[in-house]
Parts: structure tokens; C-alpha cells; sequence
């Protein structure tokens, strides 16, 4: 009889032959950023756009972060804090300026430009209202993807660190009236707020936003009477309802605002600009019939101002006098709470950077989100506002906002 052919399979078992491991394809690595943090040099600027400990956060993720020596320090964080979190040490600008992306906290200066190369991205503020044209020009020779950190937007329309940027100066504005109103810097000599069998200040506020509501929670607590003007009725009836109590509103009109003007103690312009800059309610000859040592704080300054007196001042010399009444005009209010600031900066810039990273850099960002296309100018040598409008499905009136201009 004749033996019965094994089969194939017989044959593969009894050679006891495990399978093999098959090398699959990996997921590509997502993409990295080289991040440069330089010192700021204009407007004795204090403030830093990451904190150590996001620094680590990033250096973990696989990002490389240079600093420039002393680049903290007015935010209380020293080089050794940085390079404990992992980024690199440098001494120079030339050298930081080689990252692929920079976040800064001030609008780059003409020096800065000629740092920088043709393809990096900058995120930083761009202050439309007082950039010059040869920085602009200067922008577009270099082909610089500049990011105006001031319009971005998140996905429901808020303006993250416009919003917390505010919530600072709101708070901190009121500590300022009170120094200015003060015998000690030759003010009015009179106390924020009011005790028993004295009148209470007067504080008139220009716009109702955040700084409006963080300034007039500060100076309803301190026993001050609060005026808010503002033209949107629904940001009054907001702020009349976040306040949570009953306060002072009106729109603006020439002759209600120059009639309270004349008795203030307190003139706070907060009225952000909707078109690139903010415009002047506040007139030359309503300042002129204001009360002598009385006090007006421009915190739009940084737009253009809304009081037509104001002048941009900075840290080391805040105020100056017009029609004997103190004018405090600085730009970055939040610098004078340097720590604060960077952190709530560093909490919004850490996710950002590394959803960035996730969606495979900054321009994929942003051009695989409608939301955060909002406001986009795009110029390639031809491309005129009405046809990126046209192109992207915008508001002819958001690309003048050049939230993420492609240079």
C-alpha cells in the first residue's frame, strides 16, 4: 500500500516555522517647530511670550526654543530657568533670528526686520495704527509670514489674548488712576472712590468691553460712580448684566459726552478700533473743558487713541499735561504686570503651537480653518483685497484687519 502524500500544510507544521514580524509603515512625525523668543527693545517692553514651564512643555514634544539671554528677566525669569526647561541659551540677536518662527510680544522695529529671512513666520503684534510703511515694505521684501497676534481669533469669534490682555488692564487701570490722582504725583489729591460725607469720583469709561468691565467692577468696589459710553446697545445691556448692578450708560453723542466730561475725575478711553483704527470721540475742546488735574488713561492708544490730545507715551515717562489735565498714553499697560501677562500670553500661545504642529506647521493651520481664516490678506504680487476677499468667501472689511498677512 502505498503511502499517502502529506499535504503542503502538514508539512509546514512539523517544520515548527513561527511567522515573521512584517515591518509596517510608521506615521510620519508630526512637525516641529524652531522657535526663537528674543529680548524685546522697544517701549520697555517686560513681557515674554512663553514661560519656562511651556517651554518644557514644547521641548518635550520635540521642539527646539532658543532664547536670547535676559529675555525674561523683566517677567522675573532668568536664563538659567529657561535652559533648566530645556531651550537653548543664545547672546545675540542675530542668533535667536535664525529660528524658523518668532514670537514676540511688540511690533518688530526695522532693525529686527533686517534680522530676519525670507520664509520664517512671525507672530507678534503689528499695532495697524502705528505701523510705518517702511516696516510693512520692509515685511513684504523679506516674505515673511507675519501673524498679527491681536486679531487672531478662536473658533466662536473671541480674540483670545485680546481678551486677556484686557482683563489686565481693565484691573489695572484703576490702580494707575489712583497714583495720578494722588498729592504724591502732584494729582487732584483725592482718594478713588469715597468715604462717608465725601462724593465719590467720578469715572467716565469710553467703550464697554472687557476693559470697560474689569475697570468698572475695580472702581464700583472702591465706592467710585461709574458712566459708561459706548454705541452698541447690546454691549451695554452686556456689561450692564456681567456688572450685576444697576450703573451710568449712554451712547455716544457730542453733547451728553462733553457735559459729563466737564465734571469727571476719571476719563478711561477703552473703545477698540472695528476698522484699523480707533476713531477720536473725545475732541480736543472737550479736553479743554475738563477739570484742571483731572486724569484721561488712552488705553486705545495703541489703535490710534479715541481722545484727540493723547500722544503715545512709555513706561519711563507715562504722562504728560494738555489743557492742565493729565494725559497717561501707554501703549503696553499690561508690561507693568510683566509676570501676569506672559503667563496668560504663554497659555494661550502653548496650544496653539502645538495644534500648529499637529496640523503640520502655521500656514497649514490657518489655511485648513475657515475660522481662523477670518481676516486673512494674502499678497502675491497682484492679488488685490477685493479678490482674496472673493477667493476665501470674506468680508471685504475683515482683510484690512491682516490678521495673517503672506508676504
Amino acid at each position: 500500500m502505498t503511502e499517502k502524500k502529506k499535504t503542503g500544510f502538514e508539512a509546514l507544521a512539523k517544520t515548527s516555522l513561527a511567522t515573521q514580524e512584517q515591518m509596517l509603515e510608521v506615521r510620519k512625525r508630526r512637525h516641529a517647530f524652531f522657535l526663537g523668543l528674543p529680548k524685546e527693545i522697544s517701549l520697555q517692553e517686560n513681557r515674554i511670550s512663553l514661560t519656562p514651564d511651556a517651554v518644557a512643555l514644547l521641548v518635550n514634544n520635540g521642539h527646539d526654543v532658543w532664547v536670547e539671554t535676559k529675555a525674561g528677566l523683566g517677567s522675573k525669569f532668568t536664563d538659567k530657568d529657561y535652559s533648566d526647561a530645556g531651550a537653548k541659551i543664545v547672546y545675540s540677536p542675530q542668533e535667536v533670528y535664525q529660528a524658523d518662527v518668532i514670537l514676540k510680544i511688540e511690533p518688530p522695529t526695522m532693525e529686527e526686520i533686517e534680522l530676519m529671512h525670507s520664509g520664517q513666520t512671525l507672530i507678534s503684534a503689528l499695532q495697524l495704527g502705528h505701523l510705518k510703511v517702511e516696516c510693512l515694505q520692509a515685511l513684504l521684501k523679506k516674505k515673511v509670514t507675519a501673524l498679527a497676534y491681536e486679531f487672531i481669533e478662536d473658533k466662536v469669534g473671541g480674540m483670545p489674548i485680546i481678551r486677556a490682555m484686557s482683563e489686565i488692564a481693565g484691573s489695572t487701570v484703576m490702580l494707575i488712576a489712583s497714583e495720578y490722582l494722588s498729592t504724591a504725583n502732584n494729582g487732584k489729591g483725592i482718594i478713588l472712590g469715597g468715604i462717608t460725607g465725601v462724593p465719590p469720583t467720578k469715572v467716565v469709561i469710553i467703550g464697554a468691553g472687557t476693559v470697560a468691565e474689569y475697570g468698572a467692577r475695580a472702581a464700583l468696589g472702591l465706592g467710585a460712580e461709574v458712566q459708561i459710553f459706548d454705541n452698541h446697545i447690546y454691549k451695554l445691556r452686556r456689561i450692564k448684566h456681567l456688572l450685576g448692578m444697576q450703573v451710568y450708560t449712554s451712547t455716544i453723542d457730542t453733547i451728553t459726552l462733553s457735559h459729563t466730561l466737564k465734571s469727571a475725575d476719571v476719563v478711561i478711553g477703552a473703545l477698540r478700533a472695528e476698522k484699523g483704527r480707533a476713531r477720536h470721540v473725545i475732541t480736543e475742546e472737550m479736553v479743554s473743558q475738563m477739570k484742571p488735574d483731572s486724569l484721561i488713561i488712552d488705553l486705545s492708544i495703541d489703535q490710534g487713541g479715541c481722545v484727540e490730545t493723547s500722544e503715545i507715551t512709555n513706561l519711563s515717562k507715562p504722562v504728560f499735561r494738555k489743557y492742565d489735565v493729565i494725559h497717561y498714553c501707554v501703549p503696553n499697560v499690561a508690561s507693568r504686570v510683566a509676570h501676569t501677562a506672559t503667563t496668560a500670553l504663554s497659555n494661550i500661545f502653548t496650544p496653539t503651537i502645538l495644534r500648529a504642529a499637529e496640523e503640520g506647521g502655521v500656514e497649514a493651520m490657518i489655511f485648513s480653518h475657515k475660522w481662523f481664516m477670518k481676516g486673512v490678506y494674502t499678497y502675491k504680487g497682484g492679488l488685490t483685497n477685493e479678490h482674496v476677499a472673493r477667493k476665501f468667501n470674506l468680508k471685504y472689511k475683515n482683510i484690512e484687519l491682516l490678521l495673517a498677512a503672506r508676504f
